[in-house]
């Protein structure tokens, strides 16, 4: 696979499949203005990854839209990080996962202004906007949970803990990402790990909660060895396009 195409497969691909996720709230949130609230940040990430897949259609060249590439490529094909595809659980688990990826995402695409690739780097201007939102959103309620009742913060911490093996990913280069870097269109992910782990840290102090040890990683989703939640995902995500692949809507 081309470097730049898979480069961009794996933005659009966290995107796509966070975005999924979210959407399993809809109708299901904790109240009514936080179950519009993910529900929004579904379609930010859905936008962002209809821009992206186009992309990486065109890179390709074999005549593939955006949804033949969300709807047509099966697991081993998608490159997101292994985070973003796990299960929402409670909406605490849903919140740290979002909390971590944001800090992720805002700094990733703040960097990838600085890209030499006009498309990626216009999709960067258009995200962050969103992204600084996502953020937002999700830094205070990790701060209302953490800094809430005896349960809430037991649960916050509970989530965050289980989910931080899972985190290195995001800012661990592989030599795609360091050939991205020396290309000029990618980032850096060893410079933008020292902003995560700071940010992080210092939102999560304000919420009284402790930062975990680091420990062993868990890796795989970028080269695209996914744990058994993406296969069912895809599954429900996909079966409408694939049973009906010449339909017009």
């Amino acid at each position: 696979m081309e470097a730049k195409l898979e480069y961009t497969l794996r933005i659009a691909d966290n995107a796509l499949i966070l975005g999924q996720r979210l959407g399993e709230w809809c109708g299901h949130g904790p109240a009514l203005e936080e179950d519009i609230a993910l529900t929004n940040i579904s379609l930010d990430l859905i936008g962002q990854a209809r821009s992206l897949l186009t992309y990486a259609g065109e890179l390709e060249g074999n005549g593939r839209d955006e949804d033949k590439m969300a709807f047509f490529r099966d697991a081993h094909d998608f490159r997101n990080v292994l985070l973003v595809e796990q299960k929402n659980g409670h909406f605490g688990d849903t919140i740290a996962r979002q909390f971590l990826f944001d800090h992720f995402s805002w700094l990733f695409y703040d960097a990838l202004l600085k890209s030499n690739d006009d498309t990626l780097r216009a999709i960067a201007e258009k995200s962050i906007k969103e992204v600084t939102y996502h953020r937002r959103h999700s830094s205070e309620w990790i701060i209302r949970l953490g800094d809430g009742t005896e349960e809430s913060h037991s649960k916050i911490q509970e989530s965050i803990n289980e989910l931080w093996a899972f985190t290195g990913e995001m800012y661990t280069p592989d030599k795609l990402d360091q050939q991205a870097l020396a290309d000029g269109y990618g980032v850096d992910l060893v410079q933008l790990s020292e902003y995560w782990k700071q940010n992080v840290a210092g939102v999560l102090r304000q919420a009284t909660l402790n930062v975990p040890e680091d420990g062993w990683m868990q890796k795989g989703g970028k080269k695209g060895i996914h744990s058994e939640h993406l296969g069912y995902m895809l599954a429900e995500m996909q079966h409408i396009p694939r049973t009906y692949p010449d339909a017009q809507w």
